[in-house]
């Protein structure tokens, strides 16, 4: 989290008490989204997002390895999250933070609660199966890193390309003419965050500084796949039905941000 002066907190409080943001836009509207595909050339899939001034990176790599113990015929899904020290003052090297295993988790769960990737298309044969790496960089913080990695990794699966295994040289090819990795949906999330009684989305850094509560809803285009509450801060039950009410709306801009950085 970005660390903010108690002047700039008290001001960005109470202009949201007033029902302002500092940027002026909506309490419920997000910033410019700019969304870019097949940004890095050796990844089988790739995207960058930048959110206002966030700015994450995706890179998607497929590997052989084996299946799950308790899932022998699909392959397997990993989220990995780093918070790289050049985005924030308050992001260092080492192990991976709470914040960054939180990261990787959310956007994980969505992808998989709605079924994103079919993980049983990604068996091969017996003891062999695709591993679907989904690595993020956070490249510069200023709020709402899931919002931001969710879009980022939903556009950059959309785009990934599905490597062959050559039974024959038991080899993998990633040159040549290769198909698109299958997938079954689309999801995306949006993030709330409370300070008070008023409640934002997309909350940029100031405003997540000083937010009491958070919650992330993940949705496809019909149903709501998972949920993440954090901070102590409580919603209520209508603002909760509220909120998901306002996701569905919000993620057909998203939907169609990822469908037109779709790869030919």
């Amino acid at each position: 989290m970005q660390p903010i002066s108690v002047v700039k907190g008290e001001y960005v409080r109470e202009l949201l008490n007033k029902g302002i943001r500092e940027e002026g836009r909506g309490m419920l509207e997000y910033r410019s989204i700019g969304v870019k595909h097949s940004v890095l050339q050796n990844a089988e899939g790739s995207a960058q997002v930048d959110m206002g001034s966030t700015k994450v990176l995706v890179g998607i790599k497929l590997d052989m390895g084996e299946p799950m113990s308790d899932k022998p015929n699909e392959g397997n899904l990993m989220t990995m999250a780093e918070l790289l020290p050049l985005a924030s003052p308050e992001y260092e090297t080492g192990p991976p933070s709470p914040d960054s295993i939180e990261l990787a988790r959310v956007v994980d769960r969505g992808i998989r609660a709605a079924n994103v990737i079919d993980l049983p298309a990604l068996f091969i044969e017996e003891g062999k199966v695709w591993n679907v790496f989904v690595d993020i960089y956070v490249l510069n913080y200023d709020g709402n890193l899931f919002d931001a990695c969710a879009l980022a990794a939903m556009t950059a699966l959309s785009n990934t390309r599905m490597p062959k295994y050559d039974k024959e040289k038991d080899e993998v090819i990633r040159e040549g003419s290769l198909g698109k990795l299958k997938i079954n949906n689309v999801v995306t999330s949006c993030t709330y965050a409370k300070m008070g009684n008023k409640i934002v989305l997309d909350a940029d850094g100031a405003e997540e500084s000083i937010m009491e509560g958070r919650v992330t809803i993940a949705n496809d285009e019909k149903v709501v796949r998972a949920m993440q509450k954090g901070k102590r801060g409580a919603f209520s039950q209508q603002d909760i039905e509220h909120l998901m009410e306002k996701s569905f709306e919000k993620s057909k801009e998203l939907r169609r941000l990822i469908e037109n950085a779709k790869g030919e």
